[in-house]
């Protein structure tokens, strides 16, 4: 079956080119030019992908993710004209799982999407297989095998790549990852020096599983070299 895609899009000529480019690929693709038709589509379909500009009519870009992510996982790539540190922050904080900057080639879009879904794949694949692995680190318990942290009996809600960067640490806690190998890992992907991607991430986890983010006790940097999983 052919993978599905929803493009949320309100310039209809590049809408129209991705479309057309992306449904050759062997895709199924479905378009919307603001985020309430965006959000109607959404609800009345499964898609394996969004492809989402920021700037859009009637509900914005970062609402639209804000509602997804209230009920649902599904990988987001952003792409957007508006290619400033601020734009990705916001974006990557809500739960976007990539960003690519317009203007972008066709390929980079192609392999962007590819390695998206992969990762997607992959990961419900290791779900499923229910291997009730929970850990304990402090005052946190991780439930790998149901996708869940809870931090002194609540739960915390983290965005998927904050939960993979956060059972990466725990899996492995005497090594110590460059961003660079965090990225490989978690985004599967050459690293390109952009460190933006992972700053935010780990500042949005951070503020979630920490006391005081200013000093973290989780997930320690070291300066110049990387992270490492902090003795709690």
């Amino acid at each position: 079956m052919n993978k599905k895609i929803l493009i949320v899009e309100d310039d209809v000529e590049i809408s129209n080119m991705v479309k057309k480019y992306l449904t050759k690929e062997g895709f199924d693709v479905k378009t919307a030019f603001d985020g309430e038709s965006a959000l109607k589509v959404f609800s009345e379909d499964s898609f394996d992908i969004i492809l989402l500009d920021l700037m859009l009519p009637k509900i914005n870009g970062m609402d639209f993710m804000r509602v997804i992510r209230e009920k649902s996982l599904i990988p987001i790539l952003i792409m957007s004209a508006k290619d400033s540190d601020v734009d990705k922050a916001l974006g990557l904080g809500l739960g976007a799982d990539d960003y690519i900057a317009k203007p972008f080639s066709m390929i980079e879009l192609l392999a962007r999407i590819k390695a998206t879904i992969r990762r997607a794949t992959v990961y419900s694949k290791e779900k499923s297989k229910g291997d009730n692995d929970k850990i304990i680190i402090g005052d946190l318990e991780v439930d790998i095998d149901n996708f869940s942290v809870n931090k002194h009996g609540k739960k915390v809600e983290l965005t998927f790549k904050e939960f993979e960067i956060l059972k990466l640490f725990i899996k492995n806690p005497n090594r110590v990852f460059t961003k660079a190998l965090i990225y490989n890992t978690i985004w599967q992907d050459n690293y390109y020096g952009d460190d933006n991607i992972i700053n935010v991430h780990m500042r949005r986890l951070r503020e979630k599983i920490e006391d005081n983010p200013s000093k973290p006790k989780y997930i320690k940097t070291l300066w110049g070299i990387g992270y490492k999983l902090g003795e709690v």
